[in-house]
């Protein structure tokens, strides 16, 4: 398998300073207590308590100390002290767009398939898995959970406009980048409205995580200013601008949640993580959205995995609680309480994911929609820059909408930032 081919969500833009030791292949856990007490460091706002909750109603005689440690960026680069010499914890949560910097250095963690076998790796996708695999094959961290893009759309909206509101025949309908914009030119010319909220985060992640290769050529070569895939998914963004469909409303800007409320735009984008947001910005439009397939083959935003670092006082404890709520079965059971995308391909085949459904998006087949999504998602490599190269061009276009630069000038504005960006 390559390594880290895996679509990674928007970060910051600045990069972490990783002064890791070590970079020799993960050690493997001596034997130990699996119910001794085990830090675990997570992100804040997730609801981890209620799976630490869960995994001890399942091992009562475990013992758990979480810490909430913070955001994302915040949780990794507190782990970047811990690495470069503090005190570790035994488990880790890491967000996958700080992910490709830890696996630069896969001795700083225990090597996975010392403790679940070398076929560990073969239960969850292929691409995710790839993502927290180092260089030399050992396997850093196992998957928690994915981000199956789709498109949620306002159906009472397409039907005032006279589009079509089944959301296989919408699918069908945009089922190329070319159909998006030509029926948000329809919807807009009937509504005088903006068909999607912006081009940014819809349209140009959607469209540049489908490509074979991304900011990086397989062999770890930059080449996202000369690759024409790239550049293509950039033009489809500003085409979508320039075909005047796009409120300009960036994703969690202040006009975002109500906009989703007050019908600002018809379309937004929809990896299964936003879902329950959608639904608690706009509560009243309960039964008007639907979710489709996104244009193109499918589609990720977001994801984690949890780690073992090589200094772990209790690893066979924390490998304990990695066996028991990460296995297929474990996922599975974690979707059907929190809509958790799985990562573990068993779980995203099983009907409890595929049957799923909620009202508030009336009949559509969100887990059938979402994990065709990430069944078909491409795979490619991702290096330690991909987050800050993919917030350098987000940022050009959303200075386009802004007004601040020509759309014939977005291309440029945008490589010569992430060159900066990098150092390059």
């Amino acid at each position: 398998m390559n390594r880290r081919m895996l679509a990674i969500p928007i970060a910051a833009i600045g990069a972490l300073a990783l002064a890791l030791t070590g970079c020799s292949s993960g050690g493997s856990a001596a034997d130990g207590d699996p119910n001794a007490e085990f830090e675990f460091w997570s992100f804040t706002g997730i609801g981890q308590q209620e799976s630490v909750d869960r995994y001890l109603e399942k091992n009562p005689d475990a013992k758990v100390k979480l810490s909430e440690v913070g955001s994302t960026t915040e949780t990794a680069t507190a782990l970047t002290a811990a690495l470069a010499g503090g005190k570790v914890p035994d488990l880790v949560m890491i967000q996958n767009d700080d992910l490709p910097k830890f696996v630069e250095n896969p001795g700083n963690f225990i090597d996975l398939r010392t403790l679940g076998g070398d076929d560990i790796g073969d239960q969850y996708l292929d691409w995710a898995i790839d993502a927290a695999t180092g260089e030399d094959g050992s396997i850093i961290g196992i998957p928690t959970d994915v981000g199956g893009l789709s498109f949620a759309y306002r159906a009472d909206l397409f039907e005032a406009a006279g589009l079509p509101t089944d959301p296989e025949e919408v699918a069908e309908m945009w089922s190329t980048w070319d159909g998006f914009i030509e029926m948000g030119e329809a919807y807009t010319a009937a509504t005088g409205q903006p068909f999607v909220d912006n081009v940014e985060t819809t349209v140009f992640f959607a469209a540049v995580n489908q490509v074979t290769e991304k900011y990086y050529s397989p062999d770890g070569e930059l080449i996202f200013d000369s690759n024409p895939e790239v550049e293509e998914a950039f033009q489809v963004a500003v085409d979508t601008y320039e075909a005047g469909i796009s409120a300009g409303i960036a994703a969690w800007s202040s006009g975002w949640a109500p906009g989703k409320a007050n019908g600002a735009f018809a379309v937004t984008t929809a990896p299964s993580w936003i879902l329950s947001g959608l639904k608690n910005d706009a509560p009243d439009t309960e039964g008007k959205w639907r979710i489709a397939s996104i244009p193109g083959v499918g589609g990720n935003w977001g994801g984690s995995v949890i780690a073992i670092p090589a200094r772990a006082d209790n690893p066979e404890a924390a490998w304990q609680y990695i066996e028991t709520m990460l296995s297929p079965e474990g996922q599975t059971e974690h979707f059907a309480e929190t809509g958790t995308m799985p990562a573990a391909k068993g779980a995203l085949e099983s009907e409890d994911v595929l049957n799923y459904t909620d009202p508030f998006f009336g009949d559509s087949a969100i887990g059938k929609v979402m994990s065709e999504s990430v069944l078909q998602f491409n795979s490619f490599y991702n290096g330690p820059d991909t987050s800050a190269i993919g917030g350098a061009l987000l940022n050009a276009l959303v200075d386009m909408e802004a007004g601040n630069v020509p759309p014939a000038d977005a291309w440029e504005t945008g490589v010569d930032s992430a060159n900066a960006a990098i150092g390059g």
